[in-house]
């Protein structure tokens, strides 16, 4: 490990005992135990990032084999979603809990635990809120934590926003931690209010988080691609006036970093394919993969099988 990776470790374990302390801290607040569980699942993303970046060290990371045709990195895919059914199964729980505290005294019966509505003091909750803010955003920006899944997973609501605000894990925690500093500020009606809807919110947004990323990532796996741009390329290929027929067309995504599409076609002329095969790998490229070179993309790799149309 170089002198960086080390210190990129040592971040993700301060990053991990910042979410335990914030757990600590939370007492009766619903919404700082689900800020504690974003947080540890950020901290799950960074020592991740720090993983892959460790791996890349060795040569059989990307090296190719007969077992192994794309080297480790789909173990990165696998761990995502891996993560993605851990969030989910966390907001699930934090739902089932913060029904079962909202719904205690309700029925007629008693409380199983004996304790109201504690209010946290305002000094914890603002250090909570702005230590959840500095972490996400250093491991954000440092780490480029869950950048790689933000890029294939892209919600329309908030594409427009800034790069880390438009990523969906970092918005559900920055805000979280940001509504979380307007607690201190209300009346101790207003504050079991907020804090319940928060916590609520956020945790419904955490299973939705965690469906919407454990879907995409098990859609590679099975290698698919559920990204823009496919029926356009189609179009354009099957109307280009060399092509008589478009015989098989498959695009998948084999990780974060690579995509393949796969073409069978039939031809008019021989004079035709090597201009044709050029054509189509330029504009699957720059179309799908915004050109070598342009950075944000995927890169693509493209087999084109070209078949001489006898009739």
């Amino acid at each position: 490990m170089s002198k960086d990776q080390r210190l990129r470790l040592a971040w993700c374990f301060c990053h991990l005992l910042v979410a335990a302390l914030v757990q600590w801290g939370a007492h009766e607040s619903l919404a700082l135990t689900v800020l504690s569980r974003l947080l540890f699942y950020d901290a799950l993303g960074a020592f991740l990032c720090v993983a892959v970046d460790v791996g890349c060290n060795f040569e059989v990371w990307k090296r190719s084999t007969i077992r192994h045709p794309f080297g480790f990195e789909r173990s990165e895919v696998l761990a995502g979603l891996g993560m993605s059914v851990g969030l989910l199964f966390m907001g699930l729980d934090l739902i089932s809990h913060g029904l079962t505290h909202a719904l205690e005294n309700k029925g007629g019966h008693s409380a199983h635990h004996g304790h109201a509505h504690e209010r946290v003091s305002p000094g914890s909750i603002d250090l909570a809120a702005l230590s959840g803010i500095v972490c996400t955003l250093v491991s954000a920006i440092l780490l480029k934590n869950h950048s790689r899944i933000g890029k294939v997973m892209r919600l329309s609501a908030i594409a427009t926003l800034p790069s880390v605000l438009s990523n969906p894990s970092h918005f559900l925690t920055l805000s979280c931690s940001a509504l979380l500093l307007l607690l201190p500020l209300l009346s101790i009606q207003m504050y079991v209010w907020l804090d319940r809807t928060l916590s609520f919110s956020v945790a419904i947004g955490m299973v939705a988080l965690g469906w919407i990323q454990g879907w995409t990532l098990g859609k590679m796996l099975m290698m698919s691609y559920s990204g823009p741009g496919v029926s356009d390329v189609l179009y354009d290929i099957a109307t280009d006036p060399a092509v008589s027929a478009v015989d098989e067309a498959k695009f998948w995504q084999v990780h974060y970093g690579l995509c393949q599409a796969n073409l069978k076609l039939r031809v008019r002329s021989v004079s035709d394919m090597a201009r044709l095969r050029d054509r189509i790998g330029n504009m699957v490229r720059n179309r799908m993969g915004g050109g070598y070179g342009g950075g944000g993309g995927q890169k693509w790799e493209v087999s084109t099988q070209l078949i001489l149309d006898k009739d």
